[in-house]
């Protein structure tokens, strides 16, 4: 584990120190977006040192190259690829002609702060020239008031001597992706302009595959404290320089409102009018309008989602950190866009949607964003259901299979095992219309859009199976489960068991919907007969001795032994072991078996929840981002309070104790919400599943207390837990009826429950 690179602080990521060592990583910790655009913690006056500078564009991608020498049939024709955009947020700075870089110039008073509570990123230092001495601050916020819109202030301050300062606030599209396999130039410059109101547009470069080339332009207008100013330009590069005088006491300022407007919302021949529009009225607003706008509407966030925790600040500013990075990364203004693994933080993974939106994301976003945001989730699969018909047709396959990895619904991601083997995907997408539909109580999605996704997906399910006339059962060979750590195995658990599942739902849904719908979608009673008889006949591994669901076939034939075995410098294995040692060896990488028992939770005995959970959980090295908050929140139904804490602090801080090595190539986004899943599905033991509401609080024994709200149906709950009592009030709405440790009880204001 890295040194904890900042202070610990209920609100903020803060420091005083600038680690060099870890400068990536610190620019990952302090990223910051809106949903629509947002960037890593660059600096604004750029940085000689190692650095990853990276800027990104909500749903601006492009289609690399992806074939290889041992290229199979039924192979993605691209990796999709989220691509940097122009860097908008950069303010040289020069003293004297001298550039102020941290890298190499001589500063003190160091001090780098985000603030979750308002979204507003700042630092500033003291560097001291030949005979001057000056401060320099920076402030930085991506609006989500005005999702186009990005404001930076820069503010240099002498305080010794006297001499000229130059701000050159620019716009710079010479970018390149660090991940690209080639070293290609994504961006093609279309047309630039500088004067007062300076742009440029680019235009994504032309691709064999027929995907749709992105447009984006990104205009600026300055507001300085000075009249003198001069413009320059050159390929792909646009950029005013303001000059100021200064003597001891005096302060050069500038503030830079930012307009990025893209082909997805406005054709290109509009762009700059639209960028300028936008501009021109944020100018006119002003910085401290526009930042007030900006800082209500996080405000309001935080009112519906803020988990307090009481006694432990560590938990706290996990907990906050994470769903801030959440929040900035999405919020469902728009069905076309998901949750990238990376969010605006990174390339790694291509930035693409992933199966964790709705196994992850969808739980907690219904009951902290309102149900119309998971809703824009379940839009944007049913918008993509045509590609995922092309992905079962390229595997030669009937029906709907989701993608692992995509853009536009058709598979994008150039691993076999991936690809070819990571199926389980097709559950989860299912799962989400169930969870969404049994957690709202209105079943209107899923009888109108909901149903065209889930006889799709049983389509595949039914065709992807196949018969054991040996054994006389279905079987599902050649798969790789959640466990990556395992490709190409027969019959895992949970592959089978979600897939049973999705039939098993598929036919009761089907009960709800008109002969109308049932006709258009060609249902007959052949293949619901189909169905009924793989449900009837599907094959799952088991060990009666052990008592448990075995991960797949071949499972106990392994040299089973705990993760105590290993020796700490071979942690984490896929830094340290070679990929066919991983493959052969018995550690487990994330929840498999027992992401069936969190999924389908109210299916299952608590004694078969303790017995898989005892056999699994001590061969898995959590080495996947998502793992932790599973064992979590079944540690603590089962009363395992301590490994609850355990790895509750695992998921809350995995980025910012940066537990698996991997942080600096940008924030694990799509387990964010690990940590709330893991306090409110765990130590709080919500539960929803069953279309009914109930609870089961403890509290961690070294925590003086917690508390948070759910949006539940028609009614804003708040939960508050400590060692002495439960404490539910209803915020929103009518009386409530809910079980509470088991009891049904019914919360009109305020019900208390005294903790024996």
């Amino acid at each position: 584990m890295f040194k904890r690179l900042f202070e610990i602080d209920p609100w903020k990521i803060k420091t005083t120190q600038l680690d060099v060592e870890n400068k990536r990583l610190q620019e990952s910790l302090t990223s910051i977006g809106n949903g629509y655009m947002g960037m890593r913690g660059n600096f604004e006056e750029g940085y000689s040192g190692d650095s990853h500078q990276g800027t990104y564009i909500a749903g601006v991608w492009y289609p690399d190259k992806t074939r290889v020498g041992w290229w199979k049939n039924g192979y993605p024709e691209y990796f999709g690829k989220v691509i940097n955009a122009t860097n908008f947020i950069g303010v040289d700075v020069t003293i004297d002609g001298q550039v102020i870089d941290l890298a190499a110039s001589n500063y003190h008073d160091f001090y780098l702060e985000l603030d979750m509570k308002s979204g507003i990123l700042r630092r500033h230092y003291t560097v001291e020239l030949a005979g001057v001495a000056a401060q320099v601050r920076f402030e930085r916020f991506v609006s989500i008031s005005t999702q186009e819109l990005s404001l930076v202030k820069v503010a240099v301050e002498l305080l010794k001597g006297q001499g000229i300062v130059e701000l050159t606030p620019k716009l710079d599209g010479n970018v390149t992706n660090e991940d690209s396999n080639y070293e290609e130039v994504f961006w093609l410059e279309k047309a630039r302009q500088v004067g007062d109101f300076s742009a440029l547009t680019l235009e994504t470069i032309e691709n064999p595959f027929g995907t749709p080339r992105f447009s984006v332009t990104t205009g600026m207008k300055n507001w300085a404290s000075t009249t003198e100013v001069s413009q320059h330009e050159s390929a792909k590069y646009v950029a005013e320089t303001y000059t100021y005088n200064l003597t001891e006491g005096q302060t050069a300022q500038l503030e830079k409102y930012v307009a990025v407007v893209t082909s997805r919302d406005v054709s290109e021949v509009d762009q700059l009018a639209k960028a300028e529009a936008i501009t021109t009225k944020a100018l006119e607003t002003g910085w401290d309008t526009l930042k007030a706008a900006h800082s209500e509407g996080w405000r309001q966030r935080w009112e519906k989602a803020d988990v307090v925790i009481d006694g432990d600040d560590e938990a706290q500013q996990g907990m906050r950190f994470n769903i801030f990075q959440l929040f900035s990364t999405y919020y469902g203004e728009d069905a076309r866009l998901n949750v990238g693994p990376k969010g605006f933080t990174g390339e790694k993974y291509g930035g693409a949607t992933y199966w964790d939106t709705e196994a992850y994301i969808v739980p907690m976003y219904l009951s902290v964003a309102g149900k119309e945001v998971s809703e824009q989730l379940l839009k944007y699969r049913h918008q993509q259901l045509p590609g995922a018909f092309h992905n079962a047709k390229q595997q030669g396959l009937k029906g709907a299979l989701y993608p692992m990895v995509t853009f536009t619904g058709v598979e994008c991601h150039n691993e076999w095992e991936i690809t070819f083997e990571e199926i389980h995907r097709n559950g989860a997408i299912a799962h989400a219309i169930f969870n969404y539909t049994s957690y709202t109580g209105d079943d209107t999605y899923l009888i109108n859009e909901g149903i065209d996704v889930l006889v799709g997906i049983s389509r595949f399910w039914e065709d992807r199976v196949h018969y054991s006339k040996r054994k006389d059962q279905y079987m599902i060979h050649g798969v790789t489960g959640p466990n990556e750590y395992e490709n190409n195995v027969n019959n895992n658990w949970y592959t089978n068991t979600i897939a049973t599942w999705v039939l098993r739902y598929t036919l009761e849904s089907l009960q709800k919907v008109t002969a109308e719908k049932t006709s258009a979608l060609g249902i007959t009673e052949g293949e619901t007969s189909k169905w009924q008889e793989i449900i009837d006949k599907m094959y799952f591994p088991t060990d009666e001795e052990l008592g448990i669901f075995v991960q797949h076939d071949t499972f106990l034939d392994k040299d089973l032994q705990p993760v105590s075995s290993l020796r700490k410098e071979d942690l984490p294995l896929n830094q340290n072991w070679s990929w066919d040692k991983v493959l052969r060896s018995p550690f487990i990488k994330q929840a498999d078996v027992l992401q069936g028992l969190y999924f389908l939770n109210h299916e299952y005995t608590a004694a078969e929840k303790q017995r898989n959970f005892d056999f699994y959980e001590p061969m898995t090295v959590h080495e996947s981002s998502l793992s932790a908050c599973v064992h979590s929140i079944l540690a603590a139904e089962l009363g395992m309070e301590e490994k609850a804490v355990e790895l509750y602090a695992r998921t809350a801080r995995l980025d910012l104790d940066n537990y698996n090595n991997d942080t600096e190539d940008g924030l694990h986004i799509t387990s964010m919400s690990g940590g709330w899943l893991s306090l409110v599905h765990g130590f709080a033991g919500m539960r929803t599943l069953d279309g009914n509401l109930s609870f089961s609080p403890f509290t961690p024994k070294d925590w003086q207390g917690y508390s948070f709200k759910v949006t539940y149906q028609e009614h804003l709950l708040q939960v508050t837990v400590n060692h002495e009592a439960v404490r539910l009030a209803i915020l929103q709405g009518a009386p409530l009826e809910l079980s509470l440790f088991g009891e049904t009880v019914i919360v009109a204001d305020e019900y208390v429950h005294q903790v024996k």
